[in-house]
Parts: structure tokens; C-alpha cells; sequence
């Protein structure tokens, strides 16, 4: 009998024995690693699976060029730790930490933990980090989420990103995948002028100082704005976006979005084209700028006020119904719907427009030539982009009703203003031209004997822009504003 080959069988069994119990116990309860020496992954075959927290100590020399997955805590208190070439998996199914007084540093990063994962320690990534299921957060002492020079990500969604503070290395563009609890709001850095370090935070609060603006800024969105802080480097361009479906956006018109900083003093206006629709997402990217560490957000050199219905009317003329209406700050609306009632009750379309969207006053019209019996009833209805809805007053017309008619038939207007009239406001009238200063700049007298178009002549001397036109008499009165091209 040869004893040696019976000592090798049974120290083989003892081993697989033990290999067994160890795999039960793994497999039923948390295990904790603690490395107090060196535990080396020498390459990607290599794989260390705990099923508990990984606790790596200040006498440590932990590196990994393989897979470490951890499902709880990581604790890292080794100094100069090396990134390695290998894999972090933090992939547990309760929420996890990572703490310690000293970075904890990965090549490539999973993250894949739909509870979360908390950082009150810098976690850094040298290659290509994965964002698979929830939420990284990071303290506001601040820590951060670190991505090397030459590191990139993948997969950042609402539910996957970064709730706190990012750092990024380096000389290449790139977008920092941060948010708020609930969205993902990246702000990026491009055509950086050299490798610098730059760290980033997103704010779903109200804009700071919102009224602290210098020319030609007007407006600064009050609802987010990102921190951007300059450790080293020198200048780029910082691009931001806009996502009406995740934060309200303000109503601006595209061609007058700027970006903006704030030096501490004022919010300072760093230029910019904007691309998008205010109403649902867009893009801006300022100037190439040097001056860092304050917050940023989107801002306009102009104001977009409320739409105004200035006016809807309507007269018989000919045997058939003249509408008319006029639109003040007209902006992101969808369509114009006509509305007619027979009854003053129910309503149906009789007539569909579209807008200009020119974000100043327009004129529009329509002939109803459906006759009435008895009395018709009309209303505008204002379709804005978006979900909203506007009506005008209800205007009323009768069959045989010597109604009094009184319009300016074009607008804008050229060399002179064409009024129409009818025999309802026979008589002599004055009239006025002002701008919108209130300055007189045209007067005279028109003489209205017949239903027809009549014409006042515009001086040669009137500039291009706005006027209020006044035609009365002591029985009548005309108010309208008329653009001069």
C-alpha cells in the first residue's frame, strides 16, 4: 500500500470538504473581508466575491487587475492606492457605502445597486465606469465621484447618475453626469485650452441673486443652475440644456438665449446660440470663458410677456360677417380656432389659423359667408403650444342689425393706413398717429360719407416701427396700433 498516494487522497478530500463548507456558508450569510496585508488580483481571471463588507485597511496593499465584486459596504483607509486594470462591482441589493479616509480608486467601475450607493469617500475610476441600476450619492463635505483623465461612462439615465458633487481630469470634452434625485441634468465642458481638474454639482433650487443682472442680460432661469469649480486649468465652453418635461423653462424666445455666470456680484451674460424649443428641450454653449468657481445657469437678453387678446370683433359687411382680432406678445402658439354658435350654447369651428410667433403684435381676419338667422354668436379660441387654452369674449351679430363696422384692413402697413367703414359711422372724424411714447407724430380730419375703404396717407418723415392710430368723432371712436414697415 503506498501511504503517500492514501495521504494525498485524503488531504485532497479534506480540502474539497472544506471547499464545500466555505461555499454554504458564503452562500447563506454575509461574510466580511477585512485586508489588514496584501490581497493581489493578479489578472482578469482572478475574481473575489463577498458577500459582505470589504473593509481594506491603513497596512493594506490591495490591488486589482480582476473582478472584486462587494454587495455591502467598502471602507478603503489605504493611501496611494493603485487603480490597477481590473473591475469594481458594487452591486448589491440594499444600499451601500463607500467610506474611508482615503480615495478608493478602480480601473473600470459597475455600478449596478437599484437601493444606491452613498460616497462619504471619493471613488475613482481610471477607465470606463457603468452605471447598471441606481443612484450614485455623494456627501456635501464635499465627496465625489472622480473620473480620471482618459475615463469615461455609460448608461446614466434619470434613475442612474450622480446626486452631488463630480470631478473630472483632463483635456477632453465631457459631460458631467449629474442631476437631482429624480432627473438627469449633465452640464459639459468642451474645447478645453489644457488639461485642468474641474468639479461640478447640479441645484434644483432657486437661482441665486436671479435679479443681480448686467446688460445686456434681462432674465436668468430661477429654477437650476450648476456649480462649476476650477481646481486647475485654463479655459472652455460650457454647455447646458434645457428639459421642459423634467424642470419648468421659461418662456423665452430661442434666438435671445444666452449663457450665463454669476462673478459674484452679477450675472454676466457669456454668450452663446441656442438651438431648441422653449417649450420642450434645447441646447446652449457659451464662450470659451477662464473665470470658474461660480454657478451657472441659462439666461435671455429679452422678455417674453404674457399673450394678450387686444382685440376681437365682428360686423355685417356685404351680406356676410367680418372678423377680426388682434393678438398682443405672440409666442409659441399652436393654432387660432374660430368658433360660431347659433344657439349661444353650443359652439363648433368654423375657421383655422395659423400664428407667426414673432413675439410682437399680429392682425388676422376671416369672412364668414354663412348667412345668419336670427343671431350668430362668435369667440376666438387660442390653442398656446404646450396644453393651455385661451377664449376670447363672446362677440354677437344679428341678421338685419345695421351694424357699426370699423377696421383697418392691412397691417402692417407701408405709405398709408386703409380704413374700412360703413354707413353705420357716417361722419366727419379727427385723427391722430402717436408712437408708443405717446408722441404725436400725424394729425388731421377724414371725411366718411359711404360704406368703403378709406385712406390716410403716412408721412414720408414716419420712421419704421409701432403707432397708435385714433380716428373719432363725438359719436365714435377707432383705437388701433399699426406697424410701419
Amino acid at each position: 500500500m503506498d501511504f503517500n498516494f492514501i495521504k494525498y487522497i485524503m488531504n485532497k478530500s479534506i480540502w474539497y470538504l472544506l471547499f464545500c463548507l466555505l461555499t454554504v456558508s458564503f452562500a447563506k450569510a454575509q461574510v466580511d473581508l477585512k485586508n489588514t496585508g496584501i490581497l493581489y488580483l493578479g489578472s482578469s481571471a482572478d475574481t473575489i466575491y463577498i458577500n459582505g463588507n470589504l473593509i481594506n485597511s491603513s497596512t493594506a496593499a490591495l490591488s486589482n487587475n480582476g473582478i472584486l465584486q462587494v454587495k455591502q459596504n467598502l471602507v478603503n483607509d489605504q493611501a496611494s492606492m493603485p487603480a490597477g486594470t481590473g473591475s469594481l462591482y458594487l452591486n448589491g441589493t440594499v444600499a451601500q457605502t463607500v467610506s474611508g479616509s482615503q480615495v478608493f480608486k478602480t480601473y473600470d467601475l459597475i455600478t449596478n445597486n437599484a437601493g444606491g450607493i452613498t460616497l462619504t469617500n471619493n471613488l475613482s475610476t481610471s477607465g470606463v465606469h457603468t452605471f447598471t441600476a441606481g443612484l450614485i450619492s455623494t456627501a456635501a463635505t464635499p465627496n465625489y465621484m472622480i473620473y480620471e483623465a482618459g475615463s469615461s461612462y455609460t448608461g446614466s439615465s434619470d434613475s442612474r447618475h450622480v446626486f452631488g458633487w463630480v470631478k473630472k481630469s483632463g483635456s477632453t470634452d465631457f459631460a458631467f453626469p449629474v442631476g437631482t434625485a429624480s432627473y438627469l441634468r449633465p452640464v459639459s465642458l468642451t474645447n478645453l485650452t489644457a488639461a485642468g481638474e474641474f468639479d461640478v454639482l447640479h441645484h434644483f433650487i432657486v437661482t441665486p441673486d436671479r435679479y443681480s443682472l448686467y446688460n445686456p442680460l434681462v432674465y436668468v432661469d430661477s429654477a437650476e443652475h450648476w456649480t462649476i469649480n476650477k481646481v486647475s486649468g485654463a479655459a472652455a465652453r460650457v454647455a447646458m440644456n434645457w428639459d421642459n418635461s423634467k424642470i419648468p423653462f421659461p418662456n423665452l424666445m430661442v434666438m435671445d438665449i444666452r449663457a450665463a455666470w454669476y462673478d459674484g456680484i452679477f450675472w454676466r451674460n457669456i454668450g452663446g446660440s441656442a438651438t431648441g424649443d422653449a417649450l420642450t428641450t434645447g441646447n446652449i454653449t457659451s464662450n470659451s470663458i477662464s473665470g470658474f468657481n461660480a454657478p451657472f445657469t441659462i439666461g435671455s437678453v429679452s422678455f417674453v410677456l404674457p399673450l394678450k387678446i387686444i382685440s376681437f370683433t365682428a360686423g355685417q359687411l356685404n351680406g356676410h360677417t367680418k372678423l377680426n382680432w388682434t393678438i398682443g406678445n405672440e409666442l409659441n402658439v399652436d393654432r387660432y380656432e374660430l368658433e360660431r354658435s347659433d344657439d349661444g350654447i353650443h359652439f363648433y369651428t368654423i375657421y383655422t389659423h395659423n400664428p407667426y410667433n414673432r413675439n410682437g403684435t399680429e392682425f388676422y381676419s376671416y369672412n364668414d359667408m354663412n348667412i345668419i338667422k336670427g343671431t350668430a354668436y362668435y369667440r376666438l379660441k387660442v390653442y398656446n403650444r404646450g396644453s393651455s387654452i385661451h377664449y376670447s369674449h363672446i362677440v354677437t351679430v344679428s341678421a338685419n342689425s345695421n351694424t357699426k363696422l370699423f377696421y383697418v384692413i392691412t397691417n402692417p402697413v407701408e405709405d398709408m393706413i386703409q380704413v374700412y367703414a360703413n354707413t353705420a359711422v357716417k361722419g366727419t372724424y379727427n385723427y391722430t398717429i402717436a408712437n408708443t411714447g405717446g408722441q404725436v407724430m400725424q394729425s388731421g380730419i377724414l371725411d366718411i360719407e359711404y360704406t368703403g375703404v378709406y385712406a390716410i396717407p403716412l408721412r414720408s418723415v414716419l420712421a419704421t416701427g409701432a403707432y397708435i392710430l385714433v380716428l373719432q368723432n363725438e359719436d365714435n371712436r377707432l383705437q388701433r396700433m399699426v406697424i410701419k414697415n
